[in-house]
């Protein structure tokens, strides 16, 4: 039996240390099997020796400080209680029968502290814990109010500039050839879905990163995106019938955001393009294929990464549980991702 609770207490206190396994647990299985064996033990009439209880005793301790600063406060009661009760108990399988029981009962609230000891070491070590995430919320709140501000005070305050020329050339001149024309009310337009998109990223950069219930564009603005860059080039757009319905709101808005990288991409790197197609289609089971591609022609790989951009989608299309590939397709670019509809991985 000694040799049971040595090793069932070992087992548990690797198990709380391996990274997946919730330490609370690793404790009730340890500190239950000691305990049990601890109740049992007077039955069989024979003492355990002192080098074996120390060697349960020292993972028990350790389950009872891992119990205390991981788990949350309920669990880590049950978890370090049942650590704690084993290890101040275990001096019965010593003591007892044999000796006074009351002696047995002293020695035992004695031994008591060193369960308590433990217990105060991991609330000392998750205070630290708590301590460090504070100061890193604190650093992350700092940087996105910082950003948020230089989003305010410069970037919308020059597209505002913008807005405001293409408005005041259009008032101009009464009247202005129809391309011309046409060009500033784009630029208008671009100008004004620009500050709507800056004023939502500066609410999303106070709130902690959530939307707040705002609505993103989704699948149901790419056709008003793909008619926005028809002037550049020709755009084909292509969403199977009913996608709509299927895709989370998450999954939809990084479609959109997807899309509109590319078509910035092409525009940017690929100005002789003269058609543009974008398909938006199921891939089997319940993955979203989403694929752009344009015949502008062979571009270096650094030119087609898009910058900050696509590596900024294509960290967000990993979180969701896709992957994105962009890279040479005959005759220009394609930028590929396949996503689960529901956005879970």
């Amino acid at each position: 039996m000694e040799l049971i609770g040595v090793l069932a207490a070992c087992a548990a206190a690797a198990v709380a240390l391996a990274p997946r396994v919730p330490a609370q647990w690793a404790a009730v299985g340890g500190g239950g099997v000691s305990l049990a064996i601890t109740v049992a033990h007077p039955l069989t009439g024979r003492h355990d020796a002192s080098y074996g209880l120390i060697a349960e005793m020292a993972p028990l301790l350790l389950l009872t400080l891992l119990a205390v600063r991981t788990a949350p406060p309920r669990q880590a009661m049950l978890g370090a209680g049942l650590t704690g009760l084993a290890a101040t108990l275990i001096l019965v399988r010593v003591l007892w029968p044999g000796d006074d029981l009351l002696m047995a009962a002293g020695a035992c609230a004695m031994w008591s502290f060193t369960a308590v000891a433990a217990g105060a070491a991991g609330l000392y070590l998750r205070s630290l814990d708590e301590g460090r995430r504070r100061s890193v919320a604190a650093a992350r709140r700092a940087q996105r109010l910082a950003l948020a501000a230089d989003l305010h005070d410069f970037v919308a305050h020059d597209v505002s500039g913008m807005l405001v020329q293409a408005q005041a050339a259009r008032m101009a001149q009464a009247t202005l050839p129809p391309p011309v024309a046409d060009a500033l009310r784009r630029i208008e337009d671009g100008a004004q879905r620009a500050l709507a998109s800056l004023d939502r990223t500066v609410h999303m950069l106070h709130e902690d990163g959530e939307a707040a219930g705002r609505a993103l564009p989704g699948l149901d603005g790419l056709a008003r995106l793909a008619a926005d860059y028809s002037p550049a080039a020709e755009v084909g757009l292509t969403i199977e019938p009913g996608l709509a319905g299927e895709v989370s709101r998450e999954v939809s808005a990084t479609i959109y955001r997807l899309v509109t990288e590319a078509l910035t991409n092409a525009r940017r790197h690929a100005p002789g393009a003269a058609k543009v197609e974008v398909e938006v289609v199921r891939a089997g089971g319940s993955a979203v294929r989403v694929r752009v591609t344009d015949d502008g022609g062979g571009r270096s790989e650094e030119s087609g990464r898009g910058g900050f951009g696509l590596a900024g989608l294509a960290e967000r299309v990993s979180v969701l549980g896709g992957s994105l590939s962009a890279g040479p397709a005959p005759g220009g670019w394609r930028v590929e991702a396949v996503l689960p509809a529901g956005g879970g991985a």
